[in-house]
């Protein structure tokens, strides 16, 4: 593998990454009250806990998207 072609698969993990992180946000902002319904038919929970699971959820997924992604291709626009 080459260093082009492992940085055009980052980027687009990135992209892809940022993407569904996006979608994820899209959902919780205009369709929090349906996520809720179903996610309250499995789990007993507070709509407050919803929203802090939800918003550690993203955090931490935004986190890996940085170290996973974000990092490496950066560090290879570096090196190369």
């Amino acid at each position: 593998m080459t260093f082009e072609l492992i940085k055009s698969i980052l980027l687009w993990c990135l992209i892809i990454n940022f993407g569904i992180l996006a979608l994820w946000f899209l959902m919780f902002r205009f369709a929090h009250d349906w996520m809720f319904a179903v996610h309250g038919r499995w789990f007993q929970m507070t709509q407050g806990q919803f929203d802090a699971a939800h918003y550690a959820a993203m955090a931490f997924y935004k986190t890996g998207i940085i170290l996973l992604n974000l990092v490496p291709y950066l560090a290879l626009l570096i090196v190369t």
